[in-house]
């Protein structure tokens, strides 16, 4: 057994035990900080694999900016644990189920003679001029451009829907029509200025002033 293949199986029970701390912890930040957890050895998984850029883009996009604004999410909207696990249990069996059906599926899928993965063998060393950002942008645009494009548009439409839920119309809304402004008459519906007559306080007026406090007191 070779290093690579410890290193292998390591970070795979590890992968795993993060995964699954994150659909069984009881405290969302705990859940948050094991999918870091998850993650990150994702990317060593990847490194690995000599794919150096997915690696490091998962560490950056994900985990740098995706799970740390979950994290921030998390810590300030304070969340009853208890109330949102409430379902949690009734639910499981139906989890369960869709989790063993979509094992099986992988493994069937992996096992299958047509996908024959013996033919991969072990991974060669690669030379010092090979860019996996090339070999990865010449495969999305060429033999995947389709499927990227789907999947661009996929997210698209995912934020469109996401700012379209938000997007809530209120009756008293803070702005300033401006045609409804030009049908105000002048006689009316505008403010006017009225001029008063400045009263000044004199030093000779203070203190009735405060014998008048005083007694009402």
């Amino acid at each position: 057994m070779t290093f690579s293949l410890i290193l292998f199986y390591l970070f795979a029970a590890i992968i795993l035990y993060g995964a699954l701390q994150t659909v069984l912890a009881k405290n969302p930040i705990h859940a948050t900080l094991h999918l870091v957890l998850t993650f990150c050895v994702s990317a060593m998984m990847w490194l690995l694999m000599q794919a150096e850029f997915l690696g490091i883009t998962l560490v950056v996009v994900y985990v740098g900016a995706v799970m740390v604004l979950f994290l921030f999410v998390i810590m300030m909207l304070n969340i009853d644990v208890e109330t949102m696990r409430q379902g949690f249990w009734r639910h499981a069996p139906v989890a369960l189920v869709v989790g063993i059906l979509m094992a099986a599926l992988l493994i069937a899928i992996f096992v299958a003679p047509d996908t024959n993965l013996s033919i991969y063998g072990s991974l060669k060393d690669i030379s010092a001029d090979y860019s996996n950002v090339r070999d990865l942008g010449m495969q999305l645009y060429t033999t995947y451009l389709l499927q990227f494009e789907l999947a661009a548009v996929l997210l698209v439409l995912g934020m469109v829907a996401a700012i379209a839920l938000v997007h809530r119309k209120t009756h008293n809304p803070k702005r300033q029509d401006p045609a409804e402004q030009v049908k105000v008459s002048a006689d009316e519906n505008r403010m006017r200025l009225v001029k008063m007559k400045s009263e000044v306080q004199t030093s000779a007026t203070q203190p009735e002033n405060l014998e008048n406090v005083e007694n009402n007191a």
